[in-house]
């Protein structure tokens, strides 16, 4: 039994409202259109713009190209500028080492960052525009002036990697500790990149016309995508830790002081860390010409004191060759308020500022007895004078003779670094903690008497660390700052650690990226549960688009370009539709009459294939 009139005329009119929905929608894209390929490739207007038809290239083998060196530049800046924001925790040494080259002060550091992160989000920018041109189904072109852009940027991050490879090469440990402590929330972005990335890749899919390129895009996402999701099981980090099993916080020795905020080797600098919270201090020990032994921790006076106005011709002079009445007459201050190493010097107050600048540089003696009086630890680096200086070969003894004579402080309190003619300290005090800087098999140290071992932060390994605490050998590592490192050190159960900042991690109560087993393997799962039910959402989705969306001209399917323009309709179903051309402007303009309504569309838009008929 046939359809009455009512009903059909109301099929009709139901089809022409999806027509004129569809129709809309995809006008309606095209500002975005517009904005995304002017910010791309400078074609702002409609006519500049060439659609990709499905299955097809999205672009000539030069924007190809041009494409695929955008990805390996994202990549390559992505992974310097993590290199380089991990590795802040020395940023002070790397500023000195360029003053030691260059010989003048400027924050290099901060600068590399602050450019590489602009680079970045450039790059990043240029990325995000190409992926929503390409879910749009416009074909690829890129500005002149952005693939220079992507030159330069390919450039500086290659080379700053290449230099900083070849003159800061520990960098690198540093990058591959840092994974111990962020891995978790590196899977967890990449993840999420992965899923968002699922959009454009879905809809490419089942637009694409030819099964090998189908098998190539689809296998090659979901081979990343496993791998993201199964990273997991491979890694390690000491702070994902069963509860109740994790130690005491390491002890903080200031490194130098507290010189974040005042000058470095300084009482003033020494008073401050003890204020702080440092429960030991780390110094740098020099013998002046006349064997009063004093702190310094350069070969030169030239960074940290004022010689090049009171000795203009003597900065390059070894510090050891200047007498005390000399090294008396230097401020050891004034320059902490001028190069501002740390970015802190601008919040002193006018008294402190005035207790900066009068800082003089200190005696060894005066050193030792801040530390007994407040009961601190110390440790020291001593340089051996140079050739021709009076106490070249007795510098070892010179230096007992403050400590048992000269000063107030305990034996027991003083961990002793130097290597040279340990046999005979150890015979003259035998309460002197022999601490080693070399970490060495367990059998040599203890036949040296070593109790510590004052290594670098980048030799870290829990298991290195429970090995010689197991034999009562305790493990200092240096120079520990940022609060990502200095919570590694605490789960790897390091028993104490030489920081510049004292004021920021005596603060940290417990490790910032701790978390037990349960807790960790609940997130690794949930995130992959939540990533794969969302991926599918989309391809099922993109699937039901197409499909229950085809356009039919005739027998032969039709695929517009756009995610909106595929629909379907019978020119039987359809009457009363007529087709003007108007013109305004420089627009052709289309009227599309319909029984309710009237839709105006411009002519860019394909209409070949619509219902059509003359009333």
């Amino acid at each position: 039994m046939g359809r009455s009139p009512v009903s059909l005329s109301r099929l009709k009119l139901g089809r022409l409202k999806v027509v004129r929905r569809q129709l809309l929608q995809r006008y309606e894209h095209q500002p975005f259109v517009s904005c995304l390929a002017g910010l791309y490739g400078c074609q702002w207007r409609r006519y500049q713009r060439a659609k990709a038809q499905p299955g097809e290239c999205c672009c000539s083998r030069l924007e190809c190209g041009s494409f695929g060196l955008l990805i390996v530049t994202f990549f390559l800046t992505l992974v310097f500028l993590y290199f380089w924001s991990e590795a802040q925790n020395d940023y002070n040494d790397f500023d000195w080492f360029n003053f030691g080259n260059l010989g003048f002060w400027f924050p290099w550091s901060v600068v590399l960052l602050v450019v590489s992160a602009a680079l970045f989000t450039y790059i990043a920018l240029l990325l995000v525009l190409a992926v929503c041109l390409l879910s749009e189904g416009q074909r690829l072109y890129l500005h002149w002036s952005h693939k220079i852009g992507i030159l330069v940027t390919l450039t500086f991050s290659i080379s700053a990697t290449a230099v900083l490879s070849d003159l800061w090469s520990k960098e690198w440990k540093t990058l591959l500790l840092s994974f111990q402590v962020t891995a978790p929330f590196l899977h967890v972005g990449g993840v999420l990149l992965m899923t968002l990335l699922s959009w454009p890749i879905a809809l490419h899919f089942f637009r694409m016309n030819k099964r090998v390129r189908q098998v190539i895009i689809l296998g090659l996402y979901l081979a990343v995508l496993f791998t993201l999701y199964l990273v997991p099981l491979g890694m390690y980090s000491p702070c994902i830790k069963e509860e109740g099993t994790l130690g005491p916080a390491p002890i903080l020795i200031g490194h130098r002081g507290a010189p974040m905020l005042a000058p470095e080797n300084t009482q003033l600098s020494f008073q401050r860390a003890v204020e702080a919270g440092g429960e030991g201090l780390e110094t740098d020990v020099t013998i002046s010409y006349d064997g009063v032994p004093f702190l310094m921790h350069d070969s030169t006076l030239r960074r940290t004191t004022n010689v090049h106005e009171v000795f203009p011709n003597r900065t390059s002079t070894p510090a050891a060759m200047f007498t005390w009445a000399e090294l008396e007459m230097l401020s050891a201050g004034a320059w902490f308020l001028t190069r501002d190493p740390f970015g802190t010097a601008s919040s002193l107050d006018l008294e402190e500022r005035s207790l900066v600048e009068n800082q003089t540089v200190p005696m060894l003696k005066d050193f030792l007895d801040l530390a007994a009086q407040h009961g601190r630890l110390v440790i020291f680096d001593l340089r051996r004078p140079p050739q021709g200086h009076p106490y070249h070969d007795t510098w070892i003894t010179r230096i007992l003779e403050v400590l048992h004579n000269e000063s107030s402080i305990n034996s027991s309190q003083v961990l002793w670094l130097p290597a040279d003619q340990r046999d005979i300290v150890q015979e003259l005090d035998p309460e002197l903690q022999q601490t080693s800087g070399d970490r060495a098999s367990i059998e040599e140290l203890q036949e040296e008497h070593i109790v510590h071992l004052n290594l670098h932060y980048s030799s870290l390994s829990q298991e290195q660390i429970s090995k010689y605490a197991s034999v009562n050998i305790s493990t200092n590592l240096y120079v520990v700052s940022q609060p990502w490192l200095y919570s590694l050190a605490w789960c790897a159960g390091a028993q104490s650690v030489t920081t510049n900042a004292l004021h920021l991690l005596k603060n940290l109560h417990k490790p910032i990226f701790l978390m037990t087993p349960h807790e960790y393997s609940m997130m690794w799962i949930l995130t992959d549960i939540i990533s794969a039910v969302l991926i599918t959402a989309v391809f099922i989705f993109h699937w039901w688009r197409e499909r229950g969306l085809p356009f039919w001209s005739g027998s032969r399917q039709v695929h517009e370009n756009g995610p909106y323009s595929k629909f379907r309709t019978d020119t039987s179903d359809v009457q009363g539709v007529r087709w003007n051309p108007l013109f305004s402007d420089d627009t052709v303009w289309t009227v599309v009459s319909l029984p309710q309504d009237t839709v105006h569309l411009p002519h860019d838009i394909p209409v070949h294939g619509y219902p059509v008929l003359q009333s």
